[in-house]
């Protein structure tokens, strides 16, 4: 009849919220941090991969017109054609190294017709404003560039020119979707961050860092944490349970109930001598 106890709504109340705490753990954040520690892995695996692969011309890298898939991912691919810099596009609040930049995008027309979307690097703003920067070479050129995918903003917002832009088109993701809507290009899916010394190059962006990260030990942490308050609660359940536990406890109406500071302070307190003679007071 003890067990009844536990049906009181405070206690059940409890109940749900450290178990609910618990199985959030187990498949949600965990498991989201599991997630994330793959995708470094694989990001990592790719990037070590593109510095032993030689450079390949696109077509061969990617033969079909759908998007890069994983195994063409940061590739370096070699691409011959002419730079259309009256379609150019500059993406906004981005972060290189740290610290805001912006990013230009060029389209390329190649030899064999396609348009592909050319990342030239990163500018440092000016007072928040764009800086000038060189115009991409005219005439046919040869320049070598890494396969990328496109970005996706969550906001789901288009590009946009006005009188704070100077009239020049910005994009808040680097999305070749997007860039094709704004100009009425047929743009190739993806886009190809040009590598260091390449013809209209800017600012060079930087490769990732290839390392673990900390995702795998974070979720480690959400597993414990989840299991830390379902031990947690097995403990007071059982401590509330016992004889003389607060829960078996017939206190007053209004009696204010013992903290659980209180409750572990008391089972740790060494228990009276039998033997010993009470002081007078």
């Amino acid at each position: 009849m003890r067990w009844k106890l536990l049906l009181r709504p405070s206690w059940l109340a409890l109940t749900l919220v450290v178990f609910g705490f618990a199985v959030t753990c187990y498949t949600v954040l965990a498991p989201w941090q599991f997630d994330r520690h793959n995708e470094r892995a694989a990001t990592n695996e790719a990037v070590r991969a593109s510095f032993t692969e030689p450079a390949a011309p696109v077509d061969d890298v990617l033969p079909t017109a759908g998007p890069p898939g994983p195994e063409a991912e940061w590739r370096r691919v070699l691409v011959e054609g002419t730079y259309l810099p009256e379609h150019e596009v500059v993406a906004r609040l981005r972060t290189v190294r740290g610290e805001p930049a912006f990013e230009v995008l060029t389209p390329m027309r190649t030899t064999s017709g396609e348009v592909l979307l050319i990342d030239r690097g990163y500018l440092r703003p000016d007072d928040s404003e764009v800086p000038p920067y060189a115009a991409p070479p005219e005439g046919t050129v040869r320049v070598e560039a890494r396969v990328r995918s496109d970005e996706t903003d969550p906001q789901a917002r288009p590009a946009f020119a006005n009188a704070s832009t100077g009239g020049a088109l910005h994009t808040y993701a680097v999305d070749s979707r997007v860039v094709a809507e704004a100009t009425g290009l047929d743009l190739r899916r993806g886009y190809f961050p040009l590598s260091e010394g390449q013809p209209g190059v800017l600012n060079t962006l930087p490769l990732p860092q290839i390392d673990a990260g900390p995702y795998f030990s974070y979720a480690l942490q959400w597993i414990a944490f989840g299991t830390m308050g379902v031990l947690g609660w097995a403990y007071f359940t059982v401590r509330e349970l016992k004889p003389g536990g607060a829960l078996a406890e017939d206190r007053p109406t209004g009696g204010r109930r013992r903290s659980v500071a209180e409750i572990l302070a008391e089972d740790e307190a060494p228990a009276p001598d039998p033997h010993s003679t009470p002081r007078p007071g």
